[in-house]
């Protein structure tokens, strides 16, 4: 299986600081791969400098085999990938079908089918339409945040901290619509702190620790995997 997204030698830094230090993983074409560990470990920046919002201190990220360490925000995302934020940063002033044509921006096709597919996706977005966004619930919110990445027709759309915030029914509504996207042939990088949930849609999974990658498997294997479990699972290995 080939190899939609490539990360190399990657090292983030701020300042003095180094927050990802010569991390290389892949992303295969139709899989979710996903990225646990504590806060702290590097997750988050290491989605930022994949999509152009921070540039990388060393390393090469491929997307579809060309390079786009370091090029702007704007032409990353033209390049086919898209991140749906921590915290989901909808547009609160603008209606909810307001923001999914901003999130198709760059495009200047008809946006009629995958306005319809979103809604497809999340009823509760067409029954709300035409409601301001930031009267929205937190799940509601969400589920716009995803669809608005998905309105760029991304070949991969990455999400950081889908879950953050949400109460457990809404968080499990959440990964079911992760699994369907996936299911419907979009290829996703989640970076999520609920690893139990994180690991079980997750075909692979890297666990990051102070800006390296210390294990890495399928979602399975890292689930099963003693240290995980004790880490971030709350399963501590039984002692006889």
């Amino acid at each position: 299986m080939s190899n939609v997204l490539e990360v190399k030698g990657l090292s983030v830094s701020y300042g003095g600081i180094q927050a990802v230090k010569n991390i290389s993983f892949a992303v295969p074409k139709g899989e979710v791969v996903t990225l646990i560990g504590a806060n702290g470990a590097g997750k988050s920046s290491t989605l930022r400098s994949i999509v152009g919002l921070v540039k990388p201190s060393a390393g090469s990220i491929l997307l579809n085999g060309k390079e786009i360490a370091g090029k702007t925000a704007e032409n990353i995302v033209s390049q086919g990938i898209t991140l749906v934020p921590e915290g989901r940063r909808v547009f609160s002033d603008l209606t909810v079908l307001e923001n999914l044509k901003v999130g198709a921006y760059l495009r200047k096709d008809n946006l009629e089918d995958d306005i319809n597919w979103c809604y497809d996706l999340f009823p509760r977005l067409k029954e709300r339409s035409w409601q301001l966004a930031g009267t929205l619930s937190g799940g509601e919110q969400q589920m716009l945040a995803i669809a608005r990445a998905l309105m760029s027709r991304p070949d991969v759309i990455m999400m950081d901290e889908p879950s953050l915030g949400l109460a457990p029914i809404v968080v499990k509504g959440v990964f079911d619509i992760i699994r369907e996207i996936n299911r419907q042939g979009k290829t996703i990088l989640l970076v999520e702190q609920n690893a139990n949930m994180a690991l079980a849609a997750a075909h692979h999974g890297y666990v990051m620790e102070t800006g390296t990658i210390t294990l890495s498997g399928t979602g399975k294997e890292l689930a099963e995997n003693e240290s995980v479990k004790a880490a971030y699972l709350g399963k501590a290995k039984n002692k006889k």
